[in-house]
């Protein structure tokens, strides 16, 4: 029996990606820790471009820290060039004030691995929204997740879905979570409404990055998955109030059970045998989603 939720410790609430006035939003480092801490979250990373135009910022925000809301330092690392074209963004959570500044020959793939060396946990954010391929991300096989959901993507250009991408990377063999995030600017209603729920023992930075590594959270716009099993028969799944309970294999194979105010769901292993991996969406009746990390059935 798999259960990848279990463990010690409890959920924290955080958002992995948003920008400040050190880079291009219109919110102060303060405003922004002041703003998620009150909205009910437990941590926060603030992820400004580290671009030479805004002096390769690492946002210093331990002053922001209390007993019950902390901060993990990081930055959106860049680089050139996609398949595309595109400034390659990379997504770096758990970065050292002291990271090197990038050099003009550095290359996104060489970035990230030193994002990964530097000790953060490392996400390719917004696939939809700046047209990343599979070619780019086969590029970083150092990255730890896939942004599943951007919220100011979607806010912005309707480019916020990343899921595809995951499901394309997990049925190519590829071991890769997916975390949704916020990415907010603050120049439009851009904020909560994307959050990963990380399991661990203490709210202490360094816990979170290596339960983030680990693959030990879920992500959520509002509902929430309680526990998740596989057996050699089944999934089940308990969560908040839902209308539809989902889970998801390589290409085609889904299992799902529908109906309102649904908490519990037993749906059948079998079709995702051949492809070797599921994951499980649970949607309330809002319409807001609730993502569990991929499983393998091999483990």
């Amino acid at each position: 029996m798999q259960e990848p939720l279990s463990g010690p410790g409890r959920f924290f609430r955080g958002n992995l990606h948003t920008h400040s006035t050190l880079s291009d939003a219109i919110r102060s480092p303060e405003d922004v820790c002041a703003l998620y801490r009150d909205g009910g979250y437990d941590f926060i990373s603030l992820t400004d471009h580290f671009l030479p135009k805004y002096g390769f910022p690492i946002a210093d925000t331990r002053d922001f820290r209390t007993n019950r809301f902390t901060t993990i330092l990081g930055a959106e690392v860049h680089a050139p060039s996609t398949e595309l074209g595109e400034m390659w963004h990379i997504l770096s959570v758990g970065l050292p004030l002291d990271f090197e500044p990038t050099t003009a020959a550095e290359t996104g793939p060489e970035l990230a691995a030193r994002c990964v060396a530097a000790g953060a946990f490392v996400a390719l954010p917004h696939p939809a929204w700046n047209g990343m391929t599979v070619g780019d991300a086969d590029a970083i096989p150092c990255a730890h997740a896939v942004e599943l959901y951007n919220h100011t993507s979607h806010v912005e250009e309707d480019r916020g879905d990343g899921t595809v991408m995951l499901d394309t990377l997990l049925s190519r063999g590829r071991r890769i979570w997916g975390c949704a995030t916020d990415d907010a600017h603050f120049k439009r209603n851009d904020w909560f409404g994307g959050w990963v729920m990380v399991k661990s023992e203490t709210l202490e930075p360094e816990a979170l990055v290596e339960a983030l590594k680990a693959g030990r959270f879920y992500s959520s716009q509002g509902p929430e998955i309680h526990a998740l099993q596989v057996s050699s028969t089944e999934v089940i799944v308990e969560c908040s109030p839902a209308s539809s309970i989902i889970a998801l294999g390589r290409g085609s194979a889904g299992a799902f059970s529908t109906g309102p105010g649904q908490r519990t769901a037993r749906l059948p292993l079998d079709k995702f045998r051949k492809g070797g991996w599921l994951r499980v969406v649970v949607v309330d009746e809002a319409g807001r989603r609730a993502w569990s990390n991929p499983v393998w059935l091999d483990d």
